[in-house]
């Protein structure tokens, strides 16, 4: 790696492994000597980085990863970043949380561990609770509005966030860490490397860790997390060369919690809790709601039980997850001018969400002749067709469930939404010196998911509680043997991506160009075994192996048959940044970069409801224009960055009411446009003290008015959104860091303060009652306010006594207790009933997680 050391007026450009600040291992070679820096902020403030790129990043580096609490996940680390806004579900990182980063979602933002994609290969969901140990993360880095060419990504129109995994040290070396705190948090971590073991310079780590606290906000339900990883590296020559291969595997047992009705109204007597007739809390003493324990029905034979609503609480729920990878990053010099890379990978994923639903003893009349027949007593007939499978969203068994010897019972049965997904991906390029100044590189990108998607159902214990985790394990049969599930569908993401890369260096390397260009070829293969019952994507599912009647259609007609469909999406995504250094410590930036948003997998298959080729059959993906203009000032005491940013897409892919089919569909809602500030500034008065501030302003438009129904008459409503901000992300974030060091004694304190959030792009308050009355009631605002959270950090470290590598930690997440509320994504409006008039429920809302005491031990030796 090229190294230019500087004085007072010199450039010191660096790459370094804990500096690399980029995802791919193509990546970080192409930018060995485009990050350019100055003095020492090459190692960063505090841990806190701002390359010297043509890109708006951020880094943060192993030194402030591992004071953001033990085990914590590194989404919550990047709240940092200016731009990035992260609430998190638990103190403790291991139940979930909603990522915005410059107003768009996760599913818009693409998550790579050592250059591996991690969102989900169906909808783009990113899993903050599913992430790596945050002691084995050398760096996180964040772009904001921009990827590398080499991106393996069919979502990333809000940027990319990259982390990477250690090395491991030259010598050997174990680390042990053990923590806890309230809420009964309780964590394990242990480490081990071998140091150089071989002639030729191997090294290996491996790593273990279990991670338990109780459900925040309540009295029922836990988290239980293991996690493990390994990496052996084969550095090859003296010239950077290496080859490593590396393995990681969580599992998480979790139940959900802390979602509730956003709804404040407590005239009808509603209390907090996490019901559809409960609501939110109005104070943070009201966070804390207690479950009561339940008893499902018992069966009384030639008597007709209901099925109550034992279980169907959503904190009786279960998150599981398993989850594991396969890592290959390789780097050869083929000659002086010529260097290859290669990072193969492989994911697999078992897991699943979601709740009960009512189990019918009886089978299903599918027959709408005459009306729907009782199945638990009406036998087939001209009329009747009395069939087992998954109809309307409930279960019909056609046997008996609760053993009281009839059919005449509906029982609560586990029907979570089951996904198994293996995936294979490779990230390869070849890069090329022209001279000192000049490098091209060209890269390939294959990444191919199989995703199988299916709905299997599972018992309840009599106390409403989960049997099995995984009902897929042991799923629950139908009377004719066949495997009763809600859906019942593969699909294969496949991509394939060429791209290209220059970068030069100009005017005695005062002047940075890098310009590239990625061509994606993404292939969706979809597979349905149910049929498709309307354009919002409800199935009808008659079981895996069933003989489906021949008669359905005919009995149905408005049912999309089970099929198969193809749909390729491909795209030229040009990019160019530029980076001029207007004195040796001052530069200016600015960038572009087209992006592209393939639809998920949940629009892909609700276009099943029409005929091949109508409109509404091919979802149209998204793409976006991102402009940033920024500058950047870095001196050894001092650092600073300002980005102005533009970003312009089009085709927003949401539900929208079609009137013309007189229901809801994904459709494209036209443009958006969105603009903001991100800044910070770090400075270092004297060694012992440093401070960090930085915030961000959004501003986004949506352009047009959107239909959202239909009056009785036939009139079509339209929401008024034409000029409203999008939904769920802040107006505004402000925070900042500081932190003092003196005798091994460290203190941190941070701050952040997140503005208000509006929870519809309508912009609008929730309602309950009818549209239009004379009183409608007002029952939650039309954002969510802003708030601050306070977060302490203190270490005390042994190292002076002579004892290296051993500290005491003490984490306070929201210090000051702040009642606020937590993630969400938004929503276009609240649902109205046009037939009725009257206002839908409003949407659940996760709470915001409340003052946690954590306290940690360090040890390596």
């Amino acid at each position: 790696m090229k190294q230019f050391l500087m004085g007072s007026a010199a450039i010191l450009a660096v790459a370094i492994p804990t500096a690399a600040f980029a995802q791919s291992t193509g990546s970080i070679d192409f930018e060995d000597t485009i990050v350019v820096t100055g003095g020492k902020v090459d190692q960063g403030m505090g841990g806190i980085v701002l390359p010297d790129t043509t890109k708006a990043k951020g880094v943060l580096t192993q030194e402030i990863i591992a004071k953001q609490g033990s085990g914590n996940t590194i989404l919550n680390a990047i709240n940092l970043i200016p731009g990035v806004s992260f609430q998190n579900n638990d103190p403790y990182g291991s139940s979930g949380g909603q990522l915005n980063i410059r107003g768009f979602g996760p599913d818009r933002v693409s998550l790579t561990f050592d250059g591996m994609p991690l969102n989900d290969t169906g909808n783009y969901a990113i899993y903050s609770n599913q992430q790596l140990d945050p002691e084995l993360i050398s760096e996180v880095n964040v772009n904001l509005g921009s990827t590398d060419v080499d991106s393996p990504t069919a979502a990333a129109s809000g940027g990319t966030v990259n982390y990477r995994s250690i090395e491991g040290s030259d010598d050997f070396k174990v680390t042990m860490a053990g923590a806890g705190g309230e809420y009964n948090f309780f964590r394990l971590f242990g480490l081990v490397e071998t140091g150089v073991f071989t002639p030729w310079g191997t090294k290996a780590w491996f790593s273990a860790s279990t991670t338990r606290n109780d459900n925040v906000y309540n009295n029922f339900g836990a988290i239980d997390k293991q996690q493990y990883n390994g990496k052996i590296y084969q550095p090859i020559g003296s010239n950077g060369d290496f080859i490593s291969i590396a393995g990681h595997w969580n599992a998480n047992r979790s139940n959900f919690f802390g979602s509730l009705p956003l709804r404040v109204d407590t005239d009808q007597g509603r209390v907090v809790g996490s019901a559809a007739g409960n609501r939110y809390p109005i104070n943070k003493d009201e966070r804390f709601y207690n479950i009561a324990p339940c008893t499902r029905p018992v069966g009384v034979g030639g008597t007709a039980q209901a099925a109550g609503t034992c279980g169907t609480l959503f904190d009786y729920r279960f998150n599981p997850s398993n989850t594991g990878n396969i890592r290959i990053n390789s780097k050869f010099s083929l000659n002086d001018k010529l260097t290859l890379t290669i990072d193969p990978s492989y994911q697999y994923v078992k897991a699943n969400g979601g709740g009960t639903v009512a189990g019918n003893e009886a089978a299903r009349d599918i027959n709408p002749t005459g009306g729907a027949a009782n199945c638990a007593t009406a036998a087939n007939g001209a009329a009747v067709s009395c069939t087992p499978g998954f109809f309307g969203g409930a279960a019909y068994f056609g046997r008996d469930l609760n053993g009281d010897g009839d059919l005449l019972d509906i029982v609560n049965v586990l029907s979570p939404s089951q996904t198994t997904t293996d995936r294979f991906a490779v990230i390869s390029s070849l890069r090329y010196d022209i001279d000192d100044n000049n490098r091209i590189r060209i890269a390939y990108t294959f990444d191919h998911g199989r995703h199988r998607q299916t709905g299997e159902v599972g018992l309840l214990s009599p106390s409403g509680q989960t049997v099995d985790v995984f009902p897929v394990d042991a799923p629950q049969l139908a009377a004719n043997g066949t495997v009763l599930q809600k859906r019942d569908r593969l699909s294969y993401a496949i991509l394939n991506q060429v791209s290209g890369e220059y970068v030069g260096k100009f005017f005695d390397s005062a002047l940075t160009v890098q310009a590239g260009i990625r061509a994606p070829f993404f292939k969706r293969e979809l597979t349905n075994n149910c049929f498709t019952s309307s354009a919002g994507g409800f199935v009808e599912c008659f079981g895996t192996g069933a003989t489906i009647p021949a008669n359905v259609s005919t009995l149905n007609p408005t049912w999309a048959v089970p099929q198969k469909r193809t749909f390729k999406y491909d795209k030229i995504l040009p990019s160019v940044g530029l980076s001029y250094k207007v004195t040796p410590e001052a530069s200016v930036f600015w960038n572009y970069s087209k992006g592209l948003q393939v639809p998920g997998t949940d629009p892909l298959y609700n276009s099943f409801f029409f005929a091949e080729g109508v409109e509404g059959s091919v979802p149209e993906p998204e793409t976006s224009d991102s402009f940033d203009l920024g500058g950047r000032y870095t001196t050894g005491k001092f650092q600073a960055q300002g980005t102005f940013w533009y970003t312009a897409y089009k085709n927003r892919l949401a539900s929208s009411f079609d009137p013309e089919l007189n229901v809801s569909v994904y459709r494209n809602l036209g443009d958006v446009k969105k603009y903001g500030f991100d800044g910070s500034i770090s400075y270092q008065p004297v060694d012992f003290f440093n401070i960090y501030v930085f915030g961000s302003y959004l501003k986004s438009e949506i352009q047009d008015d959107i239909a959202i129904g239909a009056l009785p008459n036939g009139t079509t409503v339209f929401a008024p959104t034409a000029g409203k901000r999008e939904s769920g992300a802040p107006v505004y974030m402000l925070g900042t860091r500081g932190e003092l060091n003196i005798e091994g004694v460290t203190i941190g304190v941070q701050a952040k303060r997140t503005g208000k959030r509006y929870v519809y792009d309508n912009n609008l308050p929730t309602f309950r009652n009818a549209v239009g009355a004379l009183a409608p009631v007002q029952i939650y605002g039309a954002a969510a306010p802003a708030y601050t959270l306070v977060d302490l950090d203190a270490r005390f470290s042994l190292e002076k006594f002579g004892a290296e590598g051993v500290w005491v930690q003490l984490n306070v997440s929201n210090l000051f207790d702040k009642f606020y509320v937590g993630g969400f994504g938004g929503g276009l409006n609240q649902t109205v009933n046009y037939t009725t008039g009257v206002y839908g429920n409003p949407g659940f809302i996760q709470l915001g997680s409340p003052r946690a005491v954590s306290g940690s031990v360090h040890v390596s030796f």
